[in-house]
């Protein structure tokens, strides 16, 4: 009998902090666009940021600092920027359950007292995953503010947890139940994937409207100068980018005071990653170990190869781990982490984009091949489900589903290089491809989708 009184004593006591919140609350074009997670590594969401701000909204942007967030978002007086605290490292300090719960309990009360001092937001926007404290605090939050949630599916936290834990695990399955339950209670739903929207509607009855992911102007293609200049700039952090003369690299030269590129350059080749357990770099690797074989070997004529991997993640030491002790003398690994002004340069001077995505419920897309795709970059990805709905086979790129028809690919692409005359009608096709999809950019295709829900 006394827990239902407990219950009903706090029942009373939200309702009462609701109708004052009501009563203070001034409804001015405000916006609360929540990630639990680095601000300057979540793209979409800081799109989301900036396509509101043009729209006329003011913007709190709350979550984890780390790499620094767009210009125009730093920059905009419409928008606050608000930064959680990290949760404490101890993961090799205490058991997996105990972690889980003080992690979970530390999160919690961070973004309690941070909603505490933003601004009263007419809607709140939150990125899934991870659902946990996420949802349910926001969806509290918004139930007594009377603000309307808003959940930007990218993926499912239960799946994610299931690849470093068992599908059967407890805390899988409770996170499971705590993403279908108060997901279902946002008053608006947009996700990444026709797919995704179909297993939303088939699992959990939840309605969504597509928002594709679309490549903002920073991504596009660049000239042969201003590719020297980023390479340039490159090359004096990275010894093993210069060219033999001064002012030159070993992909560009001066040929009678004209920038050109060298006949004799190495193949450049790129790819981002969040250095995570959804991509399996094991593949990329055994790939270049098969190339730089067929280079010893002299089976075929291929150039040297710069893999330059840009990103943070836990798994970057792991890898970097791996690669110091290949004795590889055709194909060098860089890691550098690129700032946001950079990162479409590098895009934009690379010969190839590669994805090593694999979606823990196959029912998301990456948004680095968009990225890529903007600067008109031909893409070889890692193929799973619903891949297709962005890379198509042949027509825009390429997909592998293992380390030996990734290797097959990049034979194919870079054999001859850069004088391949069927290597050069393919990348034309996939350039005149990627060149109408870039067209349809970012904010137009939001403004269309997305906007609707926050004039309701």
């Amino acid at each position: 009998m006394w827990r239902i009184c407990v219950v009903c004593i706090i029942l009373l006591i939200l309702h009462v902090i609701r109708k004052i919140c009501l009563k203070l609350c001034k409804r001015h074009k405000n916006v609360c666009v929540l990630v639990l997670g680095d601000l300057g590594r979540s793209p979409r969401m800081q799109y989301h940021v900036t396509s509101l701000v043009k729209e006329g909204f003011a913007v709190d942007f709350i979550g984890y600092p780390g790499s620094l967030p767009l210009k125009e978002i730093r920059e905009n007086p419409l928008i606050r920027i608000y930064y959680l605290s990290p949760p404490l490292n101890i993961e090799n300090k205490l058991s997996l359950f105990v972690c889980y719960v003080v992690k979970t309990l530390w999160q919690t009360f961070n973004l309690i007292w941070t909603l505490l001092h933003i601004r009263i937001p007419t809607h709140m926007l939150i990125q899934n995953p991870p659902a946990i404290p996420t949802i349910p605090i926001c969806w509290l939050y918004c139930f007594i503010i009377n603000s309307q949630l808003i959940i930007d599916w990218h993926n499912y936290a239960f799946t994610l947890m299931g690849l470093s834990l068992r599908n059967d695990h407890l805390f899988v399955k409770f996170a499971r139940i705590i993403e279908t339950y108060f997901g279902f209670k946002a008053h608006s739903h947009i996700c990444v994937s026709e797919a995704m929207r179909n297993d939303l509607q088939l699992k959990w009855k939840i309605k969504a409207e597509v928002l594709y992911d679309r490549p903002t102007d920073k991504f596009h293609p660049i000239s042969l100068e201003e590719k020297h200049m980023f390479l340039l700039k490159l090359s004096e952090k990275h010894n093993i980018l210069k060219g033999k003369k001064e002012n030159t690299t070993i992909f560009t030269e001066f040929v009678d005071n004209e920038i050109r590129l060298s006949s004799k350059r190495p193949g450049l080749i790129v790819s981002s990653t969040s250095w995570t357990e959804d991509e399996d770099f094991s593949i990329l690797l055994n790939a270049l170990q098969e190339y730089e074989n067929m280079i010893v070997q002299c089976t075929c004529n291929l150039p040297d190869l710069i893999c330059i991997i840009t990103g943070k993640g836990p798994l970057k030491e792991f890898y970097k781990a791996i690669v110091k002790l290949k004795n590889w003398k055709h194909v060098t690994i860089l890691t550098p982490w690129l700032e946001n002004e950079d990162y479409p340069k590098i895009l934009a001077s690379a010969d190839l984009g590669i994805c090593l995505h694999i979606s823990s419920s196959g029912l998301d897309l990456p948004m680095k091949v968009v990225d890529m795709f903007g600067c008109e970059l031909p893409v070889f990805s890692y193929n799973f489900k619903c891949l297709s709905e962005l890379v198509k086979h042949g027509q825009n790129g390429m997909t592998f589903s293992s380390d030996k028809e990734l290797t097959a690919q990049l034979k194919m692409w870079f054999e001859n290089f850069p004088n391949n005359n069927a290597q050069h009608m393919l990348e034309r096709r996939f350039r005149e491809k990627l060149h109408k999809f870039k067209q349809d950019r970012w904010h137009n295709n939001w403004t269309f989708i997305v906007l609707p829900y926050f004039k309701q």
